[in-house]
């Protein structure tokens, strides 16, 4: 009568052992994805740094304060015991302000980054001063009106073309700088002499502006009723600030948007002096306006694809152990460190192709040669071309399933935690009928 031959340790619980083997090179291909992510950082501060010279060069991102008058009143103090008259400043706000700006955008080229810019020609700030109370405190025999400016605030000089200002019909000269820079820290202003007469009076005003920009084009609601349009060629756009649009209008032939904003919506009043700390904050948070996205951007979603790789690894060593099992066809473990190799590989391409071209046809690119390269090792390894094309799929419906994942916002962890749930169900109906007690017997026979 014959006996079985005794087995080994190894032989008997081969497949445990590696089953641990597959789960540790699982966390330790976490290590080169740890690497890659750095990597991501580092060519996107590389991105920003050519971002931020091309806008040195060109003009930083602009934001619109005004129009404004600054009007210097004397107010009496009490210093070191003595009564002196200090100067202060006042500003007035207009009742009605206008904006409207058409955005022509542009392409400035660094090696191989591309950066947005804009070119706002012309925005035109229209509107009007009206009867203003005095009541606040504030001595109307103490202002001196022919020392009064009209102040349009600026973030960056450097963006100034042209610039065109009237006020009652009549060509105002222009000068470079503020009388004070505690609401906004730069900008332009014009000699206003008045006089008294401008309490009871309406007096129009209209501002010209031919504006360069990078990315980001905001206004402020300084209007008691403040009225903006934007409109661009510009077909990705987001809209930022402290309030978002009324109307807004988004297609492939560019955006236009509306704001009305009451001075009810916003947090500092119509007149105040620029010594109040307060209201100087409160204008600079209320800018409100767009950013132009740049579409060739793509290191936020490389990122995002690089959090999810731990689950194509370990899904992709799932598939192998299974095919593993049920072929009775052993995968060397230098074969896995092949394969995890290759799925971190992808990542690095991703990230280097989508440099050059746009994200989505970056990764069908790196994902194409990702699934061949796969396919033609599991073709090398069981030799059966059906359970390669059934690999193929499933390797491609992975990498689809991940890309609408990283495509997604809000609803990313619904949609991931339902197709985790499938695909875990999937795993446990196909392995219901495995003799996981006789599998590694069956195994050492067919070796």
């Amino acid at each position: 009568m014959e006996t079985e031959p005794s087995l080994s340790f190894w032989q008997k619980n081969k497949l445990i052992i590696k089953s641990f083997f597959i789960a540790f090179l699982i966390l330790a291909l976490l290590i080169p994805t740890f690497i890659i992510m750095y990597l991501v950082n580092e060519r996107k501060d590389r991105k920003q740094e050519v971002t931020k010279e091309i806008s040195n060069k060109w003009s930083a991102a602009q934001t619109i304060t005004g129009p404004f008058l600054i009007v210097p009143y004397t107010e009496n103090e009490t210093i070191n015991g003595s009564i002196s008259a200090v100067k202060k400043n006042l500003f007035l706000l207009p009742e009605q302000l206008n904006i409207n700006g058409t955005i022509e955008p542009d392409i400035r080229y660094r090696s191989i980054y591309k950066v947005p810019v804009f070119t706002a020609k012309p925005v035109t700030l229209t509107g009007k001063f009206v009867k203003n109370n005095f009541s606040a405190g504030i001595n109307p025999a103490s202002l001196k009106w022919n020392e009064a400016k009209l102040c349009v605030g600026i973030s960056d000089l450097k963006g100034i073309k042209q610039q065109t200002i009237k006020w009652n019909e009549q060509l105002l000269p222009m000068e470079a700088g503020l009388p004070e820079n505690g609401i906004v820290q730069q900008g332009i202003s014009s000699p206003l002499p008045l006089d008294s007469s401008f309490i009871d009076k309406e007096n129009n005003f209209s501002v010209q502006l031919t504006l360069q920009g990078s990315e980001k084009l905001y206004c402020t609601p300084m209007g008691s009723n403040t009225a903006a349009h934007f409109s661009s060629s510009w077909d990705n756009p987001a809209f930022d600030g402290k309030y978002l649009p009324d109307t807004e209008r988004i297609n492939e032939k560019g955006f236009e948007a509306d704001w009305n904003i009451s001075q009810f919506n916003r947090d500092f009043p119509k007149i105040f002096s620029g010594t109040n700390g307060t209201v100087s904050r409160a204008v600079g948070e209320s800018a409100f306006g767009v950013i132009l996205l740049s579409p060739f951007d793509a290191y936020a979603q490389t990122m995002r694809s690089v959090k999810y790789a731990i689950l194509i690894i370990a899904l992709t060593f799932f598939a192998y152990f299974f095919t593993e099992i049920f072929q009775r066809r052993p995968v060397h473990p230098l074969q896995y460190i092949l394969i995890g190799m290759a799925l971190v590989i992808f990542y690095i391409l991703l990230l280097s192709v989508s440099e050059y071209i746009q994200f989505p046809y970056a990764y069908l690119t790196a994902s194409a040669a990702t699934i061949i390269l796969l396919s033609w090792y599991t073709q090398s390894i069981f030799k059966r071309t059906k359970l390669v094309v059934i690999f193929a799929a499933l390797l491609a419906a992975l990498y689809s399933f991940i890309y609408v994942l990283i495509q997604m916002q809000d609803n990313a962890l619904l949609f991931g935690s339902i197709g985790l749930f499938v695909l875990l169900a999937a795993a446990m109906y196909f392995s219901r009928k495995i003799d996981w007690y006789g599998i590694d017997k069956k195994t050492n026979a067919v070796v």
